[in-house]
């Protein structure tokens, strides 16, 4: 009995060796990375296996003579014998498919898309991009594209402009759920920062209205980010993995850790993700510029503010900051039609100085002793279940079900008075959506779905005495009574491939959209009126067509219209102090329309080049924009201790906005890539007014080398000026943020940079990423930006997967 237990023992261990002497290793030719997913079967399909993260697959169960065939979508096809494979150590390389970037498909209409079936400009970020590109938060990932332009009025900032559009007419989408809420401001805003860029996947950028799809809110484009998902294991054994990242920053001495952690199971995943950074103040650079200095400083010395003078005039004095961000996923995939997907987002910053209002000054002197953001805090839970199960009504079903709890403040005291204003603003956000995919034959599909939004904000005031601590009553940013703000939506949408070279898609959606605020306090201001109330419907519509021409032509053509319509941020905020002018609310807000028209040309020179050429034309009608405006009948008010001059949001009566992007691709000697990119926008209101959120002439070129394991890019990006003419009013009354032009007003200067990023990966289990931004230390303002850009910047990352 011994015996033949000793001898089962045996057997069973030759036959585990054998098993794992048969182990095979799918690995990328060039990056020599393990490549997951990788399906692998006989001729006859009646064997198949599939290989895990590390690349691995199990092949004892085909024969040593067996034709074994690999496939993936990435790669190109290949077949070996087991024998073939013996040979090669149980090592075989796959290739890139040359055909890659035309199969893969995007979600511009919720659900997923061919690319060359898409007449919308679109721009896609991969997870491989982002971590070469190594971006501090998520304004710079989209600043990284070379095609959103990004302000940032202090460190802790960031507001992209895309088209002329900006804040409240650009719609930010994470995980299928829009961000944006009813305080999103026409002013600048911070709120992409809240995402963490460590945790994005992939990131999709449609240009010109999406409102089809989207909503209120999606002007100028739609800025849709995929965050890390869940991986389930193949087997029905549990797979863990998971990546762990540093990073220095030299010109704001920034540290960065970041770990996330998968674990699958068959059914089940779970995902968890940390992230935290911190920021000191940054350092400009030190050439070009002087007026952009930080020559004094307010600092309290015995409870005193005191003005010091800058050691290091090229510091920015109180712009650090920091945040941490908290993601955990939860999934469960039922069975093979039905899959539910539990997201939870946590993010906080710390307070943020609010940079371009503490180096104000009145008369010879500093104007403010503080000026800060107290911790923006964002939160979401948020449902998703997909279904799909052919039949009358749809082939695919995905409800979205989401709520985001959101808390803003500002800080504000003037320079050596002991009050403190405070307001804080807290908001909390339910969306509803529900949508659906049908094909009836290859050639069409129909996609519809309805949209439920609803805000509820709450905002409060005080005065707090820094010396003796005493509270006393002060205004509210918002109406302090009810504040509530809703949508509803259905909207339909038709794709139908007329002929392998067209394309034709078309859409068009109902909405309804209500904003009611309640002042009940009237003790600072006394308004004509005790509630605004605003309600608007709306229907827009798309239709594209897509033209697949021979020799690798392509030719798009789309006409869309989106709108705003009011939040309680435009017809509600009692008052928005700005340098000598206030912004005071008017209930006869309407909303605002877009119709657009964009033409699309490509062109491709097989594997060696490709360019693109894409020109919009915006007519905006009942355009929101500042302007002059009158309380209870005067131009002027006195307010917070001076006299302001009266503005609000009002509908003008047509604005117009055109431009261009172009691109350039060539593919030389293998291993070498030289890309280039530009983008041109003009825009002005009917009384010839340049808009506030039109960016300047602004692009990239760059020259990328890839082999093996190594990466390396240089690359110079640049920005044409902005003279004092083609300044919007609302810029040209900030002087303290521009360099002066020669006739002593305000303006925004060209610049340029130049940069280098090199990526090394290590083996099967890390990456080192080095850079140097700003090489040559020139000193920078972004147009319509308060903080000055990063001097010249060394970076240090080290990346760590298991």
């Amino acid at each position: 009995m011994l015996i033949k237990r000793i001898l089962t023992i045996i057997i069973s261990l030759l036959f585990s060796m054998y098993a794992f002497g048969q182990k095979l290793i799918i690995k990328d030719s060039d990056s020599k990375m393990p490549i997951a997913d990788v399906a692998i079967y006989n001729a006859l399909k009646t064997k198949s296996a599939l290989s895990d993260k590390k690349g691995e697959v199990n092949l004892s169960e085909f024969l040593i003579d067996e034709i074994i065939y690999f496939q993936h979508p990435s790669y190109t096809n290949l077949f070996l014998s087991k024998k073939q494979l013996k040979e090669n150590n149980w090592v075989v390389y796959l290739e890139k498919s040359v055909v890659e970037l035309e199969e893969f498909v995007i979600s511009a209409y919720r659900w997923e898309q061919n690319v060359k079936e898409i007449p919308n400009k679109i721009t896609r970020l991969t997870r491989k991009e982002i971590i070469f590109n190594n971006p501090q938060t998520a304004a710079d990932l989209l600043s990284n594209t070379n095609e959103v332009f990004v302000q940032k009025s202090q460190l802790g900032g960031g507001s992209p402009m895309i088209r002329g559009f900006s804040t409240n007419s650009v719609l930010l989408v994470v995980d299928g759920v829009r961000m944006n809420n009813a305080i999103y401001r026409e002013g600048n805003l911070q709120n992409v920062i809240s995402l963490d860029a460590n945790t994005i996947e992939s990131s999709e950028i449609i240009f010109g209205p999406g409102s089809v799809t989207y909503g209120s809110d999606a002007l100028g484009g739609v800025m849709d980010f995929h965050t890390l998902s869940v991986k389930l294991s193949a087997s029905e054994e549990k797979q863990i993995s998971g990546n762990a990242f540093t990073r220095y920053s030299s010109a704001n001495n920034e540290k960065t850790g970041h770990v996330d952690l998968n674990l699958g199971y068959r059914k089940w995943g779970f995902l968890s993700s940390l992230s935290y950074s911190d920021y000191d103040d940054l350092k400009m650079g030190s050439h070009h510029n002087d007026e952009y200095k930080r020559l004094e400083y307010v600092e309290q010395v015995n409870g005193i503010d005191s003005v010091f003078k800058n050691n290091d005039p090229n510091t920015q004095v109180e712009s650090g900051y920091n945040q941490i961000n908290f993601m955990q996923k939860v999934r469960f995939k039922a069975t093979n039609n039905l899959d539910f997907n539990y997201a939870f987002h946590y993010s906080k910053l710390s307070d943020v100085p609010r940079y371009d209002r503490l180096i104000q000054y009145k008369g010879e002197a500093l104007k403010y002793g503080e000026w800060y953001y107290g911790p923006q805090k964002w939160m979401m839970h948020s449902l998703n279940v997909s279904y799909n199960n052919q039949n009358l009504l749809f082939d695919k079903l995905r409800l979205n079900i989401s709520y985001q709890d959101y808390e803003e403040s500002r800080h504000d005291r003037k320079y050596r008075n002991e009050n403190l204003r405070e307001r804080t603003e807290k908001v909390k956000a339910y969306t509803f959506n529900l949508d659906f995919d049908k094909g009836f034959k290859s050639e069409n599909q129909i996609f519809y779905g309805l949209e439920a939004v609803y805000n509820s904000v709450n905002s409060t005031g005080r005065n707090k005495n820094i010396t003796t601590g005493e509270i006393s009553p002060e205004s509210t940013r918002y109406p302090d009574g009810d504040n509530d703000y809703t949508t509803l939506a259905a909207y339909i949408g038709y794709k139908d491939n007329l002929s392998k070279n067209i394309t034709f898609i078309s859409g068009v959606r109902a909405n309804y959209v209500s904003s009611y605020s309640t002042l009940e306090d009237t003790t600072f201001f006394n308004f004509p009126y005790d509630n605004i109330s605003v309600e608007n419907s709306s229907l827009n519509g798309s239709l594209g067509f897509v033209f697949r021409l021979p020799k690798q032509w392509q030719f798009n053509v789309n006409v869309s219209s989106g709108f705003h319509a009011p939040n309680i941020d435009d017809i509600a905020k009692v008052f928005d102090s700005e340098p000598g002018n206030v912004v005071v609310p008017n209930e006869n807000l309407k909303p605002e329309y877009a119709y657009n028209a964009d033409l699309g040309i490509q062109k491709e020179f097989g594997k060696v080049a490709k360019i693109q050429l894409t020109g919009f034309y915006t007519y905006l009608t009942k355009a929101f924009v500042r302007r002059d405006y009158t309380f209870n009948g005067q131009d002027s008010i006195m307010y917070d201790g001076e006299m302001s001059k009266v503005l609000a949001i009002v509908n003008a009566d047509e604005a117009f906005i055109y431009g261009c992007n172009a691109a350039v691709e060539l593919n030389f000697l293998s291993d070498f890539k030289l890309s280039s990119i530009i983008n041109y926008t003009k825009g002005q209101d009917q009384d010839k007014i340049p808009l506030r959120h039109v960016s300047p002439l602004f692009g990239s070129t760059r020259l990328t080398y890839t082999h093996k394991r190594i990466k390396a890019s240089v690359f110079a990006d640049y920005n044409g000026e902005i003279s004092y003419n083609n300044l919007a009013p609302s810029e040209q009354d900030k002087p303290y943020m521009y360099a002066t032009d020669s006739n002593g007003d305000p303006y925004a200067p060209a610049w340029f940079t130049f940069n280098t990023m090199v990526s090394y990966r290590i083996k099967d289990f890390g990456t080192i990423n080095l850079g140097v931004q700003n090489i040559f230390d020139n000193r920078y303002r972004p147009y319509s930006s308060g903080i000055v850009a990063p001097g010249r910047n060394f970076i240090v990352g080290l990346r760590a997967n298991f």
